[in-house]
């Protein structure tokens, strides 16, 4: 396991007083190892867990040809150009078993969905395309083709191909497809532990009378929610005051519990308190001033108890900051350690509404409300108050708005990139 100093003499242009966004992101990509347990859960217990091993077809899907509509089914070499093909229908095929009657060379069978193709028909033409008169049927020119409205077997999976692959997060879809497999359970990875906590004499937690320069802490609460989004087990340590022992036990009883620490508070630059060194005490921790806004400060690295390596995370005690460098840094961390591929939020392009301040030199993330104009393009504008304090600011926004590092100002009209929050925060 590579210590940060070793990681950062690999890294070209490391400057902890001035690292990108992209740099801080490559940087976690050397630190985070994956977690390597796994266990076998059934398929109602897989959604959103990283796959351990590949899922390779015991079954080709589907088993055999069929249809893809209700219908009559025929062979396509019946066909002529331009002209009307008429058939008597020799019976009915349901889903579920194979058809058991003979056709002769002017007959068709009339088929469900589902059901299997025997093996001289080919085509399907649908019930709503044809004339039927009795047992007689009329396809006019032109309505199908060769080939139309018949499924191939093994045209979803065929037996003996990966299905699903190794570090994929297995979302709706993928329980569908394995449970179309007849595979009762599939083997993922374990899932990780995440400890936090936030730190700060100021920070009252829920219930505590309110005193004089204090806040409530709204930062464990975020913490949580963008924790159980992605689906790992969080273990809530509270509020720790800016006290060397609470904070040493603290850290050291994450350590022991955790695969990661994640806090908030005490890592700004000249911070009159304790958490920082405590930090440096116990663990492998570098500590940077990220070219970005908001969430400039932020501490990562390991802490080691009882033989026991935990990753560490410590964020900025800002609302806005906190959410911020966690979406841009944090969370594909901790998709690394769970196992599977870092991903980032999709980003979208939308056109802005009003004028954008922004320097070349950092990563600008600014809270904004993506919409539809009327000629189908995506528009978006600010919230409103910018400020890394402003909580209601987030709650109003759908999406981030991402101004990246070489990028200067924004005009109106001009095209900018959306990290939007649906299904991650």
């Amino acid at each position: 396991m590579k210590t940060i100093e070793q990681i950062a003499a690999e890294l070209q242009g490391y400057d902890p007083q001035a690292l990108s966004a992209d740099q801080v992101n490559e940087f976690l990509a050397h630190l985070v190892q994956p977690v390597t347990a796994t266990e076998e859960v059934g398929v109602f217990e897989a959604l959103d867990r990283v796959l351990a091993v590949d899922v390779v077809s015991p079954i080709s899907v589907p088993p055999h040809d069929n249809s893809a509509m209700d219908g009559f089914a025929f062979d396509s070499r019946l066909l002529q150009p331009g002209q009307p093909l008429k058939l008597r229908v020799a019976g009915t095929a349901f889903a579920g078993k194979a058809w058991a009657g003979a056709l002769q060379a002017d007959q068709c069978l009339k088929i469900m969905t589902g059901a299997i193709m025997p093996a001289a028909l080919d085509t399907v033409v649908p019930l709503e395309f044809v004339k039927v008169e009795g047992d007689r049927v009329e396809i006019p020119p032109g309505v199908v083709a060769a080939g139309d409205n018949r499924r191939l077997l093994g045209e979803d999976l065929m037996a003996g191909q990966p299905a699903l692959r190794r570090g994929q997060t297995l979302g709706p879809a993928a329980l569908g497809l394995i449970a179309s497999l007849g595979l009762p359970t599939v083997t993922v990875f374990r899932r990780i532990r995440v400890a936090y906590f936030s730190t700060g004499d100021e920070i009252l937690t829920l219930g505590e009378p309110i005193r004089e320069g204090a806040v409530f802490d709204s930062n464990r609460y975020t913490v949580f929610g963008l924790l159980k989004r992605l689906g790992v087990d969080v273990i809530d340590m509270g509020v720790v005051r800016d006290e060397p022992a609470l904070l040493e036990a603290a850290f050291r009883s994450a350590a022991t519990l955790a695969d990661a620490i994640i806090t908030s508070g005490g890592v700004s630059m000249g911070e009159a308190d304790h958490t920082k060194a405590m930090m440096k005490q116990l663990g492998d921790v570098a500590f940077w001033r990220i070219a970005m806004r908001p969430g400039r400060p932020m501490a990562v690295g390991r802490i080691t108890e009882r033989g026991k390596s935990s990753l560490l995370f410590g964020l900025p005690g800002n609302p806005v900051a906190v959410m911020v460098t966690f979406l841009a840094f944090v969370r594909p961390a901790l998709q690394r350690l769970m196992g599977g591929a870092a991903t980032s939020p999709v980003l979208l392009q939308a056109k802005s509404l009003e004028p954008l301040r922004k320097k070349p030199g950092r990563t600008e993330y600014q809270r904004g409300i993506v919409s539809r104009a009327g000629d189908g393009s995506l528009t978006v504008r600010i919230t409103g108050n910018q400020g890394s304090g402003v909580l209601s600011s987030m709650v109003e926004a759908n999406g981030l708005i991402v101004l990246h590092h070489s990028q200067g100002n924004v005009a109106v009209g001009d095209s900018v990139d959306v990290m939007m929050f649906s299904g991650v925060i």
